[in-house]
């Protein structure tokens, strides 16, 4: 992944994005193959220089291939082709993105929990003072 073995996790938020927005990327082009860069990037929320640099950095890599192909829907007649190598590493991708996400949604339903915790309390606390204020 990036400049690691497929099964390591990114050290910081910084690698973290920038495995997500591949893996988003692979994704797209092995359904799309011939999305032009600003598609691609309109659709996963980027400027097109960050698509440009992007698919250069996953064309060196070697996990995808540009092709000349006369049916393509772009003006362009270019399509993006996933390599094995690329295929093979949106799979180790994918496997890093989900436990990403699987421990953002546990964080986030434990704060959720706290919070309904802590409204709970605050609710049962001001009816007690309401309560007192009747009196």
């Amino acid at each position: 992944m990036l400049n690691r073995t497929p099964t390591m996790e990114p050290l910081n938020r910084q690698e973290s994005l920038k495995a997500d927005t591949y893996f988003r990327v692979m994704r797209l082009l092995q359904d799309n193959p011939d999305l032009t860069q600003r598609e691609l990037a309109n659709q996963l929320g980027v400027s097109v220089g960050m698509m440009h640099y992007c698919l250069k950095a996953l064309i060196e890599r070697g996990f995808i291939k540009v092709k000349r192909f006369a049916k393509a829907k772009n003006k362009f007649g270019i399509i993006y082709v996933l390599t094995p190598k690329g295929l093979g590493e949106r799979a180790a991708l994918a496997s890093s993105f989900l436990k990403r996400k699987r421990a953002e949604y546990d964080a986030l339903r434990l704060e959720i929990e706290s919070l309904h915790s802590d409204l709970n309390s605050w609710n049962l606390d001001r009816s007690d003072e309401h309560a007192v204020n009747q009196r």
